[in-house]
């Protein structure tokens, strides 16, 4: 292998912000965050909005995450017309 030429691997936490669940990976996502882990070291952080914790294929239940709209402009672009 070339050297100086793969990103940094190395353990990263990734949590959920809208659930607080946490996970201890690896990975070589850059994020400049930081936190303490269960085990008392210090790991970087990278948040993400979506995780097995919140998903609905994992949870079984129908969650909606629509900020901007999309849905309802779907829902009227490709609504049935009455004639």
């Amino acid at each position: 292998m070339k050297k100086d030429i793969h990103p940094d691997y190395r353990p990263v936490v990734f949590k959920d912000i809208s659930t607080d669940f946490s996970i201890l990976t690896k990975s070589t996502v850059k994020t400049n965050e930081t936190v303490t882990w269960e085990d008392g070291n210090e790991y970087p952080l990278m948040k993400v909005e979506i995780s097995s914790a919140s998903h609905p294929f994992f949870t079984g239940t129908q969650k909606i995450v629509d900020t901007e709209g999309r849905v309802e402009r779907f829902r009227k672009k490709y609504a049935k017309k009455e004639d």
